[in-house]
């Protein structure tokens, strides 16, 4: 069988009218074209039939690629139906081929806000829902249809029921709750014909009726899943098709709220009832950012397929593949762009698979391949918040050290559980890997099986995002004051201010039994410069001269000065003149190494020396200008 196009996809080629098209298919002019329901399908690889409409030869002219009419871009579309005919549209059909050929009973996946997912469950529902419409023609010009029959004959067979839970962003339970009655009640709404069939009971029908009027309890609504798959099935013939998009959005919100165990309870008798062991289900497809871990929500479904960023599977389904991103620069006119792209918006690894941000892509190409953190508002992060003010040092200095495109080591927990995040703050690069802040540059398998996992930051839009979002929560622990004070010592290469600062804030936050290393206090700076990092290029243990320093901060901007830190630590006991006499043999090793190469080699005229020497809570701070 050919492989088909609908008109606007042969307009978009042709650089023509979609009414241009129809017209030409109308008149004969298209071979092997026809007609199904209201729209033409043709051949893919028709050419465009030559024009024999008479004009002046001035005018006779191929647009080139950039003028030609373009379609809009899907910005906020989440209707498969109205992006595939009025947008443009990147063919993600070929995920229903690999879950009708894998069969799974129910299937989770996870991924960042904004990755596709709400579209793909949309186009799931499109695909399979019996409407009683001919709705075959919305993938007839897909991958999907020239997969064969074996595919095909699920198109439009069975009854679907469909939640989202997106818009669950409530203050308190009971508003939650009330909006998951109007959830409920509007998707009972669909299915009015149920009222009317004789296959289903008076009291189903009469709990059916309580769901529309609003009058059902809390506990009653944790059974609409297996009440309403039950009367489709009866009425059908056909077990019906569930999907539940973005299922965590109200965990999340309880949690932030101060609801948690109340809505935790609802989705857990909700989940059970609906899913596990119920003959009345074909298949269950559900989104969302984290995997809630099965024993606070799914628990019992031991047939739970989960579909996390870690998987091969379906990675190349939510987001953009490189190629497709190659092909829109192409049909938009700027292939040229297409690293500037990467730069920005690539990164992401899900799975095998190479991934944009498709929102920020989109957009990219919307705002006139203007380069912008257009991810950045789509979503508030008060877990982020939480999670940074329970961190210890350590893991705060980490963070901050990922802004100087450095890699961190930790293992990965896809089963996080919210009120778990707080009590173990080591879960924040397993969080930030699952929500998009971080992607996975490598793993490696340990003895027992398990992986370890270094991440970093994916592309220079993250790298804003994190500047802005994770790094202005650290205000809450390190205070815009004390920044400002250490810049400010810094500048003036005032060492005896700076010792003062770095004391109190040793004082304030960190635990005596934290410190212990050299690698802790580099870290810990880190942590505190990278607040730096709009007016300093920042760098550590690089080569320069005839070894290696700790820390250089390269100004930016041309007369500001350039700085060295040289660090000791100094064991347990160490007196004042121990510390101080360790800071003086910094600053010498700073000179002796010749560290200031680099900067010189830059163009750096002012150079500000500092050594400093830490013991416990002690800091020593010794300082030289040139």
């Amino acid at each position: 069988m050919k492989k088909m196009m609908s008109c606007q996809e042969a307009a978009w080629r042709w650089g023509i009218s979609d009414r241009r098209v129809s017209k030409l298919c109308a008149e004969g002019r298209i071979p092997d074209a026809y007609k199904e329901g209201r729209r033409w399908l043709l051949p893919e690889n028709t050419p465009k039939p030559s024009d024999q409409r008479i004009k002046n030869a001035l005018y006779v002219k191929e647009p080139t690629l950039a003028y030609r009419a373009k379609r809009p871009l899907p910005i906020g579309v989440s209707s498969y139906r109205e992006a595939t005919m009025n947008y443009y549209y990147i063919d993600k059909t070929l995920m229903i081929k690999d879950l009708l050929d894998e069969i799974p009973k129910i299937s989770l996946f996870t991924r960042p806000r904004r990755f596709g997912k709400t579209l793909n469950m949309d186009m799931l529902r499109v695909f399979f829902e019996d409407t009683g419409e001919d709705t075959s023609f919305y993938f007839r010009d897909k991958t999907i249809w020239q997969c064969g029959e074996k595919y095909r004959r699920h198109q439009g067979k069975y009854p679907v029921i469909f939640f989202t839970f997106k818009d669950i962003k409530f203050a308190t339970w009971e508003e939650s709750l009330e909006i998951i009655g109007l959830l409920f009640q509007e998707e009972f709404g669909r299915h009015m014909e149920l009222l009317e069939s004789s296959r289903c009971s008076d009291f189903e029908k009469a709990y059916f009726q309580r769901v529309l009027s609003l009058k059902a309890s809390s506990a009653e609504l944790t059974k609409a899943l297996s009440k309403l798959s039950k009367m489709l099935d009866a009425h059908y013939g056909v077990a019906p098709i569930l999907i539940i998009d973005e299922y965590d959005t109200p965990i999340q919100q309880g949690h932030v709220r101060g609801y948690y165990d109340q809505v935790v309870t609802f989705m857990r008798n909700f989940f059970s009832d609906g899913l596990k062991d119920n003959t009345h289900i074909s298949y269950a497809f559900l989104t969302g950012i984290l995997r809630v871990a099965k024993e606070s929500i799914f628990s019992g479904l031991n047939n739970l397929n989960v579909n996390s960023i870690l998987e091969e599977r379906y990675g190349a389904y939510f987001g953009f593949t490189p190629e497709e991103v190659r092909e829109m620069c192409r049909y938009y006119g700027v292939p040229e762009k297409y690293e500037e792209v990467c730069d920005w918006y690539d990164g992401y690894r899900f799975g095998n698979s190479d991934i944009f941000n498709p929102w920020s892509v989109i957009n990219y190409f919307n705002r006139k391949c203007e380069p912008q953190a257009f991810w950045l508002s789509t979503s508030s992060n008060d877990i982020i918040g939480e999670v940074l003010q329970a961190a210890t040092p350590e893991i705060r200095a980490k963070l901050a050290d990922l802004m100087l495109d450095r890699t961190i080591l930790t293992p990965v927990d896809i089963g996080i559980i919210y009120p778990q995040i707080k009590k173990n703050p080591a879960s924040v690069y397993s969080f930030l890997l699952m929500t998009g802040y971080l992607k996975i540059v490598t793993k490696e398998q340990q003895y027992n099986g398990s992986y370890l996992y270094h991440v970093a930051l994916p592309n220079k839009e993250i790298k804003l995002a994190y500047s802005k979002e994770i790094l202005a929560e650290m205000e809450e622990i390190v205070s815009y004051g004390t920044v400002s004070a250490i810049q400010e010592a810094l500048y003036m290469g005032d060492g005896s201010r700076l010792q003062e600062e770095l004391s109190q804030f040793l004082m304030r936050t960190v635990s005596f039994y934290d410190t212990a290393t050299e690698s802790f206090y580099h870290g810990l700076l880190l942590g505190l410069f990278a607040v730096l990092a709009g007016y300093y290029a920042i760098s550590s243990n690089r080569e320069s001269g005839t070894g290696r320093y700790d820390i250089q901060l390269m100004p930016r901007k041309e007369g500001m000065p350039g700085i060295l830190i040289e660090l000791k630590t100094a064991p347990k006991g160490s007196s004042e003149a121990q510390l101080q006499r360790l800071a003086a043999e910094a600053i010498g090793q700073i000179k002796s190494c010749s560290y200031e190469t680099e900067l010189q080699r830059q163009g750096v005229d002012q150079i500000i020396r500092y050594g400093a020497a830490f013991c416990g809570k002690q800091v020593q701070i010794a300082a030289e200008l040139s």
